[in-house]
């Protein structure tokens, strides 16, 4: 619902010194309004805050901004839902004489007229805020999933369309990575997965599965008359205006067949170095690697673990028009503009291996391999990096510290290693502490010990801690998003020597330590005596050192 231009935003940024006129023309032009402002996000011309501040004073309001000062359900619950969704309007505050209302696009007549019917003889206050803030405040005005399906059921009109598009409608709304939806004995249960921790989100009686099942199962180009085998396809949606890629898996369970519908984001979240979690040191030896002509970025961890943010992070930090920029994934999970994104596809033979041949082909800077799977893919990716290529590939390893030797097992040369590799990086994401309900207290010295009885070794009498007593914002789980922890395995000249050898990963997590690496315990540590999370959730994903 934002009225200005592309043109007009150049002007507002420009005439109040927000970005310059020479950043401004690196950017180019783009489709739409958002496709523009996400550039200028994702390049750090500018940020949210800033962004927003300077809409704000092109419309004469203030700016609210939302991800940091929220209304509570309550409050918000007084503007009706259908004049809240119509004009993109949250109510913030109400006394006895005026309300203020925020919106993304202040110069609306019709929302005045709306407001004053509503609230008769109050004056009206507005403030100006980003619209995917304010959507996110929207999340108050939905019911229980099991009350819709409940009245879905009852209306007996298209059951299982309108289940599964309240299932998508809460998930996106949730900001849900993953929708899990599990046969059982009678009924079907629906969860969530948020911040990476399952929520159960609601329940169907199991004799309306089978259509709802065959629904996905259409639209995801799978077999419907398929019950014995796993099967895994795709899903393009619209969820209120928004289009919302999914991948889709189902495989037969013994009450069932099971689907996992994963969540991906039209286009990648503007994240920089700050919001991934890396610590100042870490942040400028990924950009001094990121920066180099030619070599080997790996990024190593667990499925769900960020990293093809953090790769993407990397790419938006370096990224330029003079630059050829080309990606093979499986699957694309993030479209990204002035990239070149292909993805793998098996059924015509575009593997990792065949397509990174082909791009080698195409004249490119910079390659991200999606994920080095196998030999030959290692093989390849470690010699475009030699012959004047910078790569970036994700790899499965536990640490950073395991990925050289699990390198060298699957037959890449030593040497090979020694003379690309510039970083390798692993990481995990630990769940942030609500901000809105976030408390300090004094160190427990009994409480810490139950949870950590080293704690000692990293903690003082003095030190305060931190944590999140539960909020309507984090629906009571005291956490809100989540952040990267992370270890880093620098090539020195040491290191690269070290390499030659066919080193442990003993070996090599000893050399980095002598050097000033951190493990991910370490880099946890810093960030609970900072505030950003808690012990507990630190001693769930990592586990301490021995």
């Amino acid at each position: 619902m934002i009225r200005i231009t592309i043109e007009q935003l150049k002007q507002i940024l420009s005439s109040g010194s927000y970005v310059s006129l020479d950043d401004l023309a690196k950017i180019g032009e783009k489709d739409n309004f958002y496709t523009y402002a996400e550039k200028l996000l994702s390049g750090e011309f500018i940020s949210k805050n800033l962004l927003g501040q300077a809409i704000a004073e092109y419309y004469k309001v203030n700016y609210l901004d939302l991800s940091t000062i929220q209304p509570k359900s309550e409050q918000v619950l007084k503007l009706p839902k259908e004049i809240a969704k119509k004009y993109d309007a949250v109510l913030i505050e109400e006394n006895d004489t005026s309300i203020l209302v925020t919106t993304d696009n202040p110069e609306q007549p019709e929302l005045i007229k709306e407001l004053k019917d509503t609230f008769i003889g109050k004056e009206i206050v507005l403030n100006f805020s980003l619209t995917e803030d304010i959507e996110s405040i929207f999340v108050y005005y939905l019911k229980p999933l099991d009350t819709r399906f409940a009245q879905i059921i009852e209306s007996k009109t298209r059951v299982a369309p309108e289940i599964f598009d309240q299932i998508l409608i809460d998930a996106v709304a949730y900001k849900a990575s993953d929708i899990h939806i599990e046969p059982h004995t009678n009924e079907i249960v629906v969860r969530f997965r948020i911040d990476g921790v399952l929520h159960e989100a609601g329940r169907i009686p199991k004799e309306y599965y089978e259509n709802i099942l065959n629904r996905i199962k259409i639209q995801s180009q799978m077999r419907i008359d398929e019950h014995l085998s796993p099967q895994d396809g795709a899903i393009q949606y619209t969820v209120d205006g928004h289009k919302v890629a999914m991948r889709v898996s189902v495989v037969p369970t013994l009450d069932g067949e099971k689907t996992v519908i994963r969540l991906l984001s039209e286009y990648v979240k503007s994240f920089s170095m700050e919001d991934l979690g890396l610590a100042t040191a870490d942040q400028q030896a990924l950009i001094e690697a990121a920066r180099k002509p030619f070599g080997m970025i790996l990024v190593t961890g667990p499925t769900g673990s960020g990293k093809t943010t953090t790769l993407y992070a990397l790419l938006n930090l370096v990224g330029n028009p003079g630059l050829n920029i080309t990606t093979i994934e499986d699957p694309v999970e993030y479209k990204m503009l002035t990239v070149n994104q292909i993805q793998v596809d098996t059924k015509t033979n575009l593997t990792f291996a065949s397509g990174l041949r082909s791009i080698l082909r195409q004249d490119p800077d910079i390659i991200l391999v999606g994920e080095i799977r196998d030999t030959e893919t290692a093989e390849i990716s470690v010699n475009a990096a030699l012959t004047g290529h910078l790569l970036f590939s994700t790899f499965h390893a536990n640490d950073a510290a395991t990925a050289i030797p699990r390198l060298l097992d699957i037959g890449v040369e030593p040497f090979l290693v020694a003379s690309t590799m510039e970083l390798i990086i692993s990481q995990r994401l630990v769940r942030r502490i609500c901000s809105f309900c976030k408390i300090s207290k004094n160190l427990d010295e009994a409480r810490m010990h139950s949870i950590f009885p080293g704690f000692k070794k990293y903690f003082s009498k003095k030190d305060t801690i931190y944590e999140g007593k539960g909020c309507d914002h984090c629906r009571g789980a005291g956490y809100l998003g989540r952040i990267g922890i992370f270890e880093f395995i620098r090539m020195t000249k040491e290191m690269k020597d070290l390499a030659l050898k066919n080193p442990s990963s003993t070996q090599i997590r000893e050399l980095s330590e002598s050097q000033g690496g951190k493990v991910f315990f370490e880099d946890g540590i810093e960030k609970v005596k900072n505030g950003i999370t808690t012990m507990e959730e630190l001693i769930r994903v990592v586990p301490p050192p021995v």
